[in-house]
């Protein structure tokens, strides 16, 4: 059989790869002297990446056999990666420095995570799916444990390899039983025996499915599959947490897309129930649950869960809108996170990791910038007009309506009143409690820069909500 490789396909993967050896390179030749090369190398390797995914946006078409593409959904997931790895990794090393776990393999790491994901977007094969999904896990559970000195770091570190590992399992077997079925992994040869069958869910393929959407929806942070993420996220380094609420999600509904979309458009897949429920139930509990948090860090793991209930209804949706509503949401709810986790960070109190709301008392008077900035990201993530937030959850609601979820919808904004609570609850106070709660905030040039282009694109993209739309629109239709 002849193969076309097509390297274009991969570019920004080999990019990326090339990058991963550079650092850990530069790492071992300049050592603990000058950690500022491997540093400057991380940031110069995405933006090299981002330029080519740019540059080939999708006009790369599929390489190696069809495991691979480089279409416009590829590039579409790829460059939201590497901006939300450019975000964390820009301002990481203060945090790093503060916390004495300034070291090298924590860039090759994140560069590693983000090569992973890039295959989850791209794979036009399970296996290629898999390997992708096993290279950026493999390097969270590493990065979760960073701070090897604090206990909580170990055990966030220690819950999502053991979890990890045991959704694998399930997610494999999914896979092996596809196999079985088909007789082959590749994803078109999927949809076409799902296409050409009386009974498409028969035999080992419907159980097959079943498994491997519960891997998937276990790495969304999905109710009942939630439990891990909000452990993982309050222990693991708040840059670290930063980057897992964000780009690991959005690599998770990419394979989901990549994956179930097709199949779902053209055969009607009976899998609308399941979401219903799973939607519903993530949205509720991952609302009220954050109601009771007194952790910043915990309150958003809560709301990361949330949030996937929400993008869940873009999913169950099952049209384009729903689709492109996804991409749209996952783009923005990046700079969401990143932008309120470096504030978080920022205020924590003498760095000892506690994360207290009332940590931001008097954050109002005392920094007007940061205390604008927070509250741009905590109306955005309400989902209050005209910021970017607002306009992803109307996509996928509206999605969600056009495809007769209204009862799924219903609970969705009557969640969304719920949530106005605990986010507002931030900006109370830092406006309006008077109790001695924040210090001195710590002079770091490039946490300032990174928060401040987080609040920026939010207000441009919901400003401006259109141009991400119907490029979300055009990345969506090359699924087809």
């Amino acid at each position: 059989m002849n193969i076309t490789y097509n390297l274009p396909a991969i570019g920004t993967q080999l990019v990326l790869g090339a990058g991963v050896i550079l650092v850990l390179l530069a790492d071992l030749l300049t050592g603990k002297k000058n950690r500022d090369v491997a540093y400057q190398t991380t940031l110069t390797v995405l933006v090299l990446a981002g330029i080519i995914c740019v540059m080939k946006w999708g006009s790369a078409g599929a390489g190696f056999g069809g495991q691979v593409f480089g279409d416009g959904f590829a590039s579409f997931f790829n460059l939201a990666f590497l901006a939300i790895a450019f975000l964390v990794v820009f301002n990481s090393p203060n945090y790093l420095k503060r916390n004495e776990i300034d070291h090298g393999e924590y860039y090759m790491l994140i560069l590693i995570a983000v090569l992973g994901m890039t295959f989850m977007s791209s794979a036009g094969d399970l296996l290629i799916f898999f390997l992708g999904l096993e290279t950026m896990s493999i390097s969270l559970y590493v990065l979760a444990g960073f701070h090897k000195s604090r206990a909580r770091s170990n055990e966030s570190s220690l819950k999502y390899l053991l979890l990890g590992a045991f959704f694998t399992g399930f997610l494999l077997y999914g896979i092996a039983l596809i196999y079985g079925q088909v007789g082959s992994t590749n994803l078109a040869d999927i949809t076409s025996y799902l296409a050409g069958s009386a009974n498409p869910l028969g035999g080992y393929m419907g159980v097959g499915l079943a498994l491997l959407l519960v891997g998937l929806l276990f790495k969304m942070a999905v109710v009942p599959f939630h439990f891990w993420s909000p452990d993982v996220y309050d222990g693991a380094p708040t840059p670290v947490t930063a980057f897992m609420s964000a780009a690991p999600k959005a690599a998770a509904f990419a394979a989901a897309l990549r994956i179930f979309y097709d199949p779902a458009i053209s055969l009607g897949l009976p899998w609308d129930k399941t979401l219903w429920i799973a939607a519903a139930l993530t949205i509720t509990l991952g609302n009220f649950a954050a109601l009771a948090q007194s952790s910043i860090k915990r309150m958003l793991a809560y709301s990361s869960i949330t949030h996937a209930g929400y993008l869940m209804i873009g999913l169950a949706a099952g049209n384009e809108l729903g689709a492109s509503g996804m991409l749209y949401y996952l783009f923005t709810y990046g700079f969401m996170n990143v932008g309120a986790f470096t504030i978080a960070w920022l205020v924590n109190r003498r760095g000892e990791g506690n994360y207290l709301l009332s940590d931001f008392a008097q954050l109002g008077s005392r920094n007007p910038v940061m205390a604008l900035l927070m509250s741009i990201f905590m109306l955005s993530l309400t989902g209050i007009p005209p910021l970017a937030g607002f306009f992803g959850k109307l996509y996928v609601f509206s999605a969600g309506v056009k495809a007769g979820l209204i009862w799924l919808v219903v609970i969705a904004v009557l969640n969304s009143v719920v949530s106005v609570f605990y986010y507002l609850r931030v900006m109370v106070i830092m406006y309006m409690r008077e109790e001695e709660g924040l210090k001195d905030l710590e002079k770091a040039p490039t946490v300032a820069i990174t928060a401040i282009l987080c609040g920026l694109v939010i207000l441009l993209l919901g400003l401006f909500p259109g141009p991400l739309l119907d490029l979300a629109r055009e990345s969506v239709l090359s699924l087809l």
